[in-house]
């Protein structure tokens, strides 16, 4: 059945069921949900707790092709990108608003699946999507918006100092190598394929990760998604210092590192949607990190003194490495 055959209210209602049966609307820790979805907005109690809220649209053929992803997959990954920005604040998600905008010849099959892979993540983390809107559009667009809390102390992108080390979680550059086998219809070794696969469309956002950075006292980060030197340099410009990368201690996965050769420094430093996060502190602090952290973190660079948002990437032999791509930016020229 299409989308204009069921009607704008028939799916609310579909989706409306499937949000209501699945155990992410069920009360959470920190919860208090009032009115989710069929109201005019949605209502909760509050707490004494800071807010957070972030939002975030995928347009077809601009941020994603269904050529390369599920609609199940789609779904995850929709809510995977607002809940890593949650992380990166060092913050608890608790709610969803969901807004789709679909052409009229759209399946409903294909809306339920996306709605079940935003369900899955939503139940992993608690999370209770509480409604949002339909509307017609000639491509598919998918608007979510996310609230959290966090405690007194969060991470911010401008507090960076001259002398802390630059930190990273995970393996970047493993969603870009994922989305270039993908569209290029590189041939792998199944589990090299299945673990590209799953860096590209269903990235695990750090939330664990982001919490344990509060507490051990970091105040900088920034989650991975327009690619490492550009999410950097964000870094840089808001906190008015300069960064040096040392590509020797990138953390590059054996997957991307066999399979990609001279193309995986690249994958790394400028490849996005890895929704790692990159931080900034003291070596000790950094040291605390590790010995706690649920995945791998590396010390990959310093924060320098100098112009803001100056990055400046170096060998092992301390000399220059220049990139042509340096991550995603809208908008940009050429």
């Amino acid at each position: 059945m299409k989308v204009s055959e069921l009607g704008e209210f028939g799916l609310i209602d579909l989706l409306a069921k499937m949000v209501s049966s699945s155990r992410s609307n069920q009360p959470a820790p920190r919860q208090r949900l009032v009115i989710g979805i069929g109201d005019d907005a949605a209502a909760w109690h509050g707490d004494a707790t800071t807010q957070l809220a972030t939002t975030d649209s995928l347009i077809q053929d601009v941020h994603f092709s269904l050529n390369t992803i599920s609609w199940r997959e789609l779904g995850w990954k929709a809510l995977a990108v607002n809940l890593s920005d949650i992380a990166a604040m060092g913050g608890v998600p608790g709610y969803a608003l969901i807004s789709l905008a679909l052409p009229g010849d759209t399946e409903v099959e294909d809306v339920a699946a996306l709605y079940d892979g935003m369900i899955e993540l939503a139940q992993q983390f608690q999370v209770a999507i509480v409604g949002g809107d339909t509307c017609q559009a000639p491509v598919v667009s998918i608007t979510l918006t996310v609230f959290g809390s966090t405690g007194e102390h969060l991470l911010t992108r401008s507090t960076a100092r001259p002398g802390d080390k630059v930190a990273v979680t995970g393996y970047p550059g493993s969603a870009a190598a994922g989305l270039e086998m993908l569209t290029h219809q590189l041939q792998f070794a199944p589990e090299v394929a299945a673990y590209l696969n799953n860096a590209f469309r269903r990235p695990q956002p750090r939330i664990a990760e982001g919490q344990l950075l509060v507490r051990q006292g970091v105040a900088t980060a920034i989650d991975i998604s327009d690619g490492l030197l550009s999410d950097l340099r964000q870094i840089c410009r808001a906190s008015r210092v300069s960064a040096r990368v040392e590509t020797g201690c990138l953390p590059l996965h054996p997957v991307i590192r066999d399979n990609f050769g001279d193309r995986a420094l690249a994958l790394a430093l400028a490849g996005g949607e890895d929704y790692e996060l990159l931080f900034t502190a003291s070596s000790d602090i950094i040291n605390g990190v590790k010995k706690e952290a649920p995945c791998p973190v590396a010390i990959i660079g310093e924060i320098t003194a100098g112009r803001a948002d100056e990055v400046n990437v170096v060998d092992t032999s301390g000399n220059p490495v220049n990139l042509r791509g340096t991550g995603w930016e809208h908008f940009k020229a050429g």
